[in-house]
């Protein structure tokens, strides 16, 4: 991890300052940019978000899928975490803290807006950045491949579906048209778009390419996050600036979304005897999200000045350090679980097989 991605934070920090004062410095810039749409899609922001999504997924082998079996109750874990827990838990939380116990501090307009981009995030599993935070863990680097790569195939098919479901359960009017058209923009676009673009590098010098290819493209993806960024706190700047609290009331929820998830994964795979090593990439999934898709989704449904993309961009400021710190828990706990007597039965019949 680089120097620069270590203090993500600070420079989102930065960019929302930024932006912020852009937005009061110069309006008509803005609001241009705004404008700038067909069908509902913001041009100069779609090619952002492709920016910061595409070399994400040029990191994803998909031929990982047929290892699955190798650790299949990790990866059964992981599934039932990121599609069957993550974004209902998610939509409770919000509901609670957002709809009920923070709503008198809120604009009222913009409750159901708010909740809405709670959800699209957690509805989101993380892509590359588990790649991190998994090294930084010790995790197995062949399933954190092949649970990131089942993560996003099934991600192309339940986004919409769940989002839906939960938006309307949360009685928020659903686009499904704009929802539809987010999920084949910033999901089966980019994903063809990356595959392509990852063979065209193998079929060169092999992985040597790729290497070259993802050092090339990742700070092309940063800086076309920061960017969005900037143009978002360019938009909601005003709001802000009348409620300075929000983003720390928006990270409530995500904080104890993180947290929970992140433990239910963790103390699920000890109960189910895996390795520490499977067990710690798939609670960092299990906690972490695919922002950049949130953000996009975020902007393609509500827009700009929405308290939806405000929702995604709070969880984009909070993933770094919090993640460390899941980093952290993960290490300083792997003599606890593996005492567990489940782990240390499947390590000795491991042994004694081998």
């Amino acid at each position: 991890m680089s120097t620069f991605e270590r203090y993500l934070t600070v420079w989102v920090a930065l960019c929302i300052v930024f932006g912020i004062a852009l937005g009061h410095l110069f309006p008509t810039v803005f609001h241009t940019i705004g404008a700038a749409e067909i069908a509902k899609v913001n041009l100069p922001v779609a090619v952002l978000i492709w920016l910061m999504i595409i070399p994400m997924l040029v990191k994803i082998d998909f031929t990982a899928l047929s290892r699955v079996k190798e650790h299949w109750r990790g990866i059964g874990v992981t599934l039932f975490v990121n599609w069957a827990v993550k974004p209902f838990s998610m939509a409770f939380l919000g509901w609670l803290f957002i709809g009920w116990l923070f709503r008198p501090h809120l604009s009222a307009d913009q409750i159901s807006s708010y909740v809405a981009g709670l959800i699209l995030l957690a509805a989101a599993p993380c892509t590359a950045m588990v790649f991190v935070w998994s090294n930084l863990a010790d995790g197995e680097p062949h399933f954190t491949l092949t649970q990131v790569a089942l993560n996003d195939v099934i991600m192309v098919f339940a986004f919409a579906p769940i989002v839906g479901l939960l938006l309307g359960i949360s009685a928020i009017t659903v686009p499904w048209q704009t929802l539809l058209l987010s999920v084949v923009l910033y999901i089966v676009v980019p994903v063809a778009i990356a595959q392509i673009v990852r063979r065209s590098a193998l079929a060169g010098d092999g992985n040597l390419a790729l290497w070259r290819l993802l050092s090339a493209l990742r700070p092309i993806s940063l800086a076309a996050l920061l960017a969005t960024l900037v143009l978002l706190f360019g938009f909601q700047g005003e709001q802000i600036m009348v409620q300075p609290l929000i983003i720390a009331m928006l990270a409530v929820p995500i904080l104890i979304q993180v947290y929970l998830n992140a433990g239910l994964a963790y103390l699920l795979n000890r109960a189910a005897g895996e390795a520490h090593c499977v067990a710690g990439p798939s609670a960092l999934i299990g906690a972490s999200n695919f922002f950049e898709l949130a953000v996009a989704a975020a902007i393609s449904l509500f827009g700009f000045n929405s308290g939806a993309a405000l929702a995604t961009v709070v969880g984009v400021l909070v993933e770094v350090p919090v993640m460390f710190s899941v980093v952290k828990i993960v290490n300083n706990t792997r003599r606890w679980y593996e005492a567990g007597a489940t782990v240390r039965q499947r390590i000795a019949d491991e042994k004694a097989g081998g």
